[in-house]
């Protein structure tokens, strides 16, 4: 039942972020780069480990660092695009310097 309402809720966001875009874009980026998935993360987290703080305070911490990751994907992905670069081509490229952000993420973090 858990597995329902993440999928449940984690769809309504996507629905609410690409519904909103079709009439305000500076609207949907600001909810698709809310921390509403963070949000639903430590919800979740919290429920099913009640009481352990470690686990929250060490996922809070990678999440801090995991803001990096995600900005080198926007601004890879907006520059890409202005550059005239199709939606793939840019997408692809930017998924790439994310995953390469996230490997890097991984490998300092573990130290």
């Amino acid at each position: 039942m858990q597995t329902i309402i993440k999928i449940g809720l984690s769809l309504l966001i996507i629905l609410l972020a690409t519904g909103v875009a079709k009439k305000y874009p500076p609207l949907a980026g600001l909810i698709g780069v809310m921390p509403l998935t963070g949000a639903l993360v430590f919800c979740w987290i919290h429920w099913e480990n009640q009481g352990d703080t470690d686990l929250m305070i060490q996922t809070a911490s990678a999440a801090i660092w995991g803001i990096i990751p995600s900005i080198l994907f926007f601004v890879c992905l907006l520059g890409v695009l202005k550059a005239g670069y199709s939606f793939y081509s840019a997408f692809t490229l930017s998924a790439a310097v994310w995953i390469l952000g996230a490997v890097g993420h991984q490998y300092f973090l573990r130290g």
